[in-house]
């Protein structure tokens, strides 16, 4: 063995226990996790969850920071410009993945910038109307909307969110013109579908399914190809009519790109451990979510597969960031 290869194997030894080292003693201090969304929307909720749970299997604080703004690009920036050290975690969702072809002129990019570390979750949406709307179901609400191009209007919690590309999506398999109202966060836009200042809104059945129950909204349908486990009752969109239609949300948890490897698989296996635990599953299911369960190399692969269905949907519907 000669001196430079012996001398570059002993470097890599070294960084090797360096990391396992490292991995170890993580965290020995507060991890922060961005919330590029306003609170009491499905990522914060859910971000507050894996907090709680994150912080007893490590036996350190694991603190929610709310960073709303401009469809999450403001959050999703400041962890971008994170150290990566394992300090600094991003709650995300496939905001961020539309966000890739939606808004292509942003600080970051998503797979430049970031590591997956592990996905958390997945919840159907649900399509709702304001009481005062003269549509039972969905052929009636598409009936309406053509009979008044433009009139109708749909709340989201920003561009690039799971509920504008639902609506987006909608437009265009259904053949309809409403008129995309975003808002800076959920709470404020399903705030205005109850309050009857706008017509409609795709919302996260985990937290617009007790509206819907209270009649506060008229339920029309649920996003996901198979019927809601907590709304039976309620068809699909793609039972309903518009044939093939999917939507959904999915939450899961980046890091600065950087952050050592050995504390990025720390933290999938804690996460994996969290959403197996027969408890967590159970109290999502009553919420309408599922658990998602993949290794970091899975979850790379997950994200670039999502940019390019987005892209792809982008490009078809036509959307544009309003």
């Amino acid at each position: 063995m000669t001196p430079i290869l012996r001398r570059s194997l002993l470097a890599l030894s070294l960084l090797s226990v360096c990391g396992l080292a490292s991995a170890q003693a993580y965290p020995n201090r507060p991890v922060k996790i961005i919330v590029p969304f306003a609170a009491s929307g499905p990522a914060d909720n859910y971000a507050r969850f894996m907090a709680q749970r994150l912080q007893d299997a490590f036996n350190q604080s694991f603190v929610v920071e709310n960073r709303p703004g401009a469809g999450s690009i403001i959050g999703t920036d400041a962890a971008a410009k994170s150290p990566a050290d394992g300090y600094t975690l991003l709650m995300m969702s496939n905001t961020q993945t539309v966000n890739e072809t939606l808004i292509p002129n942003k600080p970051f990019a998503l797979l430049r910038d970031f590591v997956g570390v592990a996905p958390v979750n997945s919840s159907d949406l649900m399509l709702v109307v304001h009481p005062s709307v003269p549509a039972k179901n969905l052929s009636e609400l598409i009936a309406l909307a053509k009979s008044k191009p433009g009139k109708l209007n749909y709340a989201s919690s920003g561009n690039g969110t799971p509920y504008h590309m639902a609506g987006e999506l909608f437009k265009y398999m259904a053949g309809v013109d409403i008129t995309h109202v975003p808002y800076k966060g959920s709470s404020g836009a399903r705030t205005d579908v109850v309050g009857g200042q706008v017509d409609m809104m795709f919302d996260a059945v985990t937290t617009m399914s007790e509206f819907a129950k209270e009649g506060r909204v008229k339920g029309i349908a649920t996003t996901g190809l198979k019927r809601s486990s907590i709304l039976p009752e309620m068809p699909t969109v793609s039972e309903s009519g518009v044939a093939k239609y999917e939507a959904v949300i999915w939450l899961g948890l980046m890091a600065p790109k950087g952050t050592p490897a050995a504390i990025v698989n720390r933290l999938n296996e804690e996460v994996r451990k969290i959403v197996a635990r027969q408890d967590v599953k159970d109290t999502w299911a009553k919420q309408g979510a599922v658990p998602l369960s993949m290794n970091v190399s899975e979850f790379a692969q997950y994200l670039e597969a999502d940019v390019a269905k987005w892209a792809n949907i982008v490009k078809v519907s036509g959307a544009k960031p309003d």
